[in-house]
């Protein structure tokens, strides 16, 4: 038995058979997200949803060519994509992503940007509700902005990426999971349903709503040749990537690539100082999300390699000689504060304390790395203070290259680690997931250990 699971990233589209006897992803395959659109303002980020079909329509069609015999759909998605549709199905407007940063732009009252005044109407408790994840790319953000311009028309539906996808090749309504959900910005925690008080006092009322969904449940029904296949409801790629990483209650998951996430399971909801969104089995995650990791190191990269540049001569791989340099080095008294764009922790950061000595590629990425290191053990404090995890999980494209960086989060914790087993982590998640969707497992929970029986030991 096999279904067909599909990623839609922020760069890639990327989807596998995913086989539920041998418990194994097969066919993976990828294609590019489509390019926003041109001749836009610079704070916009928008997508033809056309494009976005299209590309969908063709990554389907491959995959269900490897697997005639599929038995359903699974997918998850890149957080906070938006687009409108009215009663009849009809798309209404461009996509939007997180990317966009209209809610920047000056407000028409003097009052700040849209952003501070949309913060403002929001109390301290009910931003605890909606799980402490107020931050200009949302949904929420996209909607307040157009109804203060009142261009947002009474009875426009909002809609994530997939679920606008399952409606619209499957006239289905749409509808949208809580993992998903909480990509708003307008999910209410504590009773998993849209937050009518935030809702009502931001002037988006006379919207309509998706109905919550909860996961594992048929949203449509997609015509593949002759056969109509069950769409589950799409989850968010944040949750996915956690289910393929195999985390464990015990455990501090550490995701580190272009961003970096600190994040701890919980049984039950703990609203506190800290981002908190929905998991799967009733479970909840509390995390810190936009840590500071391979984009702002990136710019350190760029500084060491601009002379190369400037003579033309690319260098082939400065990561490689970076690895091996911040390795060689025991300690630092060299300072880097990597908030070289927003963060949870400011949008400034420095280099200092440099002397003669001291500054040179190996010192400088090693500081960074500290650095980094200091702010996930300050995270990690936040979200679980009596530091009762049992192990560290290292995930993500960035972690696992650089030997340096392990290392001194390793010492920092004075704890053991693991690497995540897989790594191709949302697209195992979409196979854990397909394994309790389809009824081959009870839970979610259940098929997550029987991917741990399987791992080699």
């Amino acid at each position: 038995m096999s279904l067909i699971g599909i990623d839609l990233g922020t760069s890639f589209i990327k989807g596998a058979v995913l086989d539920l006897e041998e418990r194994k992803l097969k066919h993976i395959h990828r294609l590019p997200f489509p390019h926003q659109l041109a001749n836009r303002h610079p704070l916009f980020c928008e997508f033809d949803p056309d494009e976005i079909i299209s590309v969908f329509q063709s990554l389907l069609d491959t995959l269900f060519a490897a697997a005639p015999d599929c038995a359903g759909i699974v997918m998850c998605t890149q957080m906070h994509g938006m687009i409108l549709m009215d009663g009849q199905g009809r798309v209404v407007s461009p996509c939007l992503t997180w990317r966009d940063q209209r809610a920047t732009m000056p407000h028409p009252s003097g009052a700040g940007t849209y952003f501070d005044v949309l913060s403002r109407r929001i109390s301290p408790k009910q931003r605890m509700q909606l799980g402490n994840e107020l931050r200009p790319g949302t949904p929420a953000n996209f909607l307040f902005w157009l109804a203060e311009r009142r261009e947002l028309e009474p009875g426009l539906i909002p809609v994530s990426i997939p679920d606008f996808l399952i409606s619209l090749l499957t006239g289905a309504a749409p509808s949208v999971e809580a993992t998903n959900g909480m990509a708003y910005g307008l999910l209410n925690l504590e009773t998993i349903d849209w937050h009518r008080g935030v809702i009502e006092a931001l002037g988006l009322s006379r919207l309509r709503w998706p109905a919550v969904r909860k996961h594992g449940e048929v949203v449509g029904r997609l015509k593949l040749g002759a056969r109509s296949v069950p769409c589950y409801t799409p989850v968010g790629d944040f949750q996915c990537a956690l289910l393929g990483a195999l985390l464990e209650m015990s455990e501090l998951s550490l995701n580190i690539s272009t961003g970096s996430q600190v994040s701890r399971l919980t049984a039950e909801l703990n609203l506190g100082d800290y981002q908190t969104r929905p998991f799967f089995d009733g479970k909840f995650l509390n995390t810190f999300t936009h840590i500071p990791a391979g984009r702002a190191l990136d710019v350190l990269v760029d500084l060491v390699s601009e002379l190369a540049r400037a003579q033309h001569r690319e260098l082939q791989d400065p990561w490689l000689y970076i690895a091996q340099a911040a390795l060689k080095v025991q300690d630092s008294d060299l300072r880097v504060d990597l908030n070289f764009f927003s963060s949870p922790f400011g949008d400034r950061g420095t280099v200092s304390n440099i002397r003669q000595d001291n500054l040179t590629v190996g010192q400088l990425f090693r500081a960074a790395f500290d650095n980094m290191t200091e702010r996930y053990y300050q995270c990690a404090l936040r979200i679980w203070p009596e530091r009762t995890w049992k192990r560290l999980v290292f995930s993500g494209g960035l972690i696992g290259k650089l030997e340096a960086l392990r290392r001194v989060v390793q010492s920092r914790f004075q704890i053991d680690y693991r690497m995540a087993p897989y790594a191709e982590d949302t697209l195992t998640g979409l196979l854990i997931m397909a394994l309790a969707f389809s009824g081959k497992t009870a839970s979610i929970e259940q098929a997550m250990n029987d991917l741990r029986r399987n791992l080699p030991s």
